[in-house]
């Protein structure tokens, strides 16, 4: 672990940054009308009541932009809770950012979808937890979001935005993959990504109740293919699988520090969203610039290149594709950041992932999480209405 002490004496360092941060995710709030259980924001929400406010949120823009940044994603938690989206997005379009708004739909509305059209707005993805109205209310712990969802999925077609969807797949909604398909062609998207959850924040939590077994992935992926091969038109489907079936990790972030910058709803700056969990002391825009942190901050440089791999990663061939994998999920599995991710075979972790991988399908051990909710819904509930 590298403890506090040692990053304040290394906090500024000669750069390692060969690219500037091309995307942006600039994580408005965590505040959100859903309580979803698979959910990537920390499971510690103090960052909730420390919000960056507008001049600030634009003062990261300004000089994201003048380093090269060229696309950003307002996310959250709901970015459409914050008051000042629409200011904030005018004031992107005016910097050159493509915009993308990444949202659950809850609290649209004509009016304001018109005033996000006249800002600027390039793109719109929209969240379902279901194509089953009941399945999609309990996962996310809201009655009638569903058909609110349908609702702004029109509103995004009337506007002109690109249909772009998102559907979290679970072991609680996987059996429904071909429902989800036609859903997505009814509400005529045009791109659908059917993402397997990451197991990081409240996902990592709900892990047991979440993972699909490897037996239900390859009967999704037959079904995903049966529906691509029978389309003329329609919607690109991508499917998105969790690698804990892998052999090999995916290439986190396109590697450390290199394309991607997340700035938290309280301002703190990290190389990916997740990376809050780690044993890192992170910057927060309020005390630096954009351009100091992402070139000299110690966080950022830590994992940058190769220097840091440990074997088998320092001497391995495929080190330039995967980076070492996940450093969030290297910590997360084996207590250490450092480590090889244990979902490469050449890992000595590898084993993990069978013990993990082992539990998909089986009764959890604990009940399921639901985010700032006090009364939990059972898991049953929602597996009884897919039967």
């Amino acid at each position: 672990m590298t403890s506090k002490a040692s990053q304040a004496t290394e906090a500024s360092q000669p750069t390692k940054a060969t690219t500037p941060p091309l995307w942006l995710l600039a994580e408005l709030t965590y505040q959100c009308p859903l309580h979803c259980p698979y959910c990537s924001n920390p499971v510690n929400m103090e960052e909730t009541f420390n919000e960056l406010s507008t001049s600030q949120w634009k003062k990261v823009f300004r000089e994201a932009r003048e380093m090269g940044a060229v696309q950003l994603g307002f996310s959250g938690g709901e970015p459409l809770l914050r008051k000042d989206l629409e200011e904030l997005v005018a004031y992107a379009r005016e910097l050159g950012f493509y915009t993308n708004l990444i949202t659950s739909g809850i609290g649209m509305t004509e009016k304001r979808i018109a005033k996000l059209k006249d800002a600027g707005l390039d793109h719109i993805q929209l969240s379902f937890q279901s194509a089953n109205a009941d399945v999609n209310d309990l996962i996310g712990n809201k009655r009638h979001s569903f058909k609110q969802k349908l609702n702004i999925a029109k509103l995004v077609k009337a506007y002109n935005y690109p249909m772009v969807l998102n559907f979290c797949i679970t072991a609680q909604n996987i059996r429904e993959i071909e429902e989800v398909m036609t859903l997505s062609t009814e509400l005529k998207a045009d791109f659908v990504e059917l993402a397997t959850v990451q197991y990081y924040g409240w996902a990592y939590e709900n892990r047991e109740h979440l993972l699909p077994t490897q037996s239900q992935l390859v009967e999704a992926e037959q079904a995903i293919n049966r529906y691509r091969d029978q389309q003329s038109g329609g919607p690109k489907f991508m499917f998105v699988t969790p690698d804990y079936y892998e052999n090999r990790p995916k290439a986190c972030m396109n590697g450390w520090g290199t394309t991607f910058l997340t700035v938290t709803p309280d301002g703190s700056a990290l190389p990916c969203h997740s990376a809050k969990i780690l044993p890192l002391t992170f910057p927060n825009v309020k005390d630096s610039s954009v351009q100091n942190i992402w070139e000299h901050d110690f966080s950022f440089n830590h994992f940058r290149g190769d220097d840091w791999m440990p074997s088998p990663c320092k001497t391995c061939d495929e080190k330039d594709k995967d980076f070492g994998g996940c450093r969030c999920q290297a910590f997360l599995l084996t207590g250490d950041m450092h480590k090889t991710d244990p979902v490469c075979d050449k890992s000595p972790d590898h084993h993990l992932m069978k013990t993990i991988t082992d539990k998909a399908g089986q009764q959890a051990s604990s009940t399921l999480k639901f985010r700032t909710v006090k009364n939990n819904i059972p898991v049953k509930m929602i597996q009884d209405l897919t039967v």
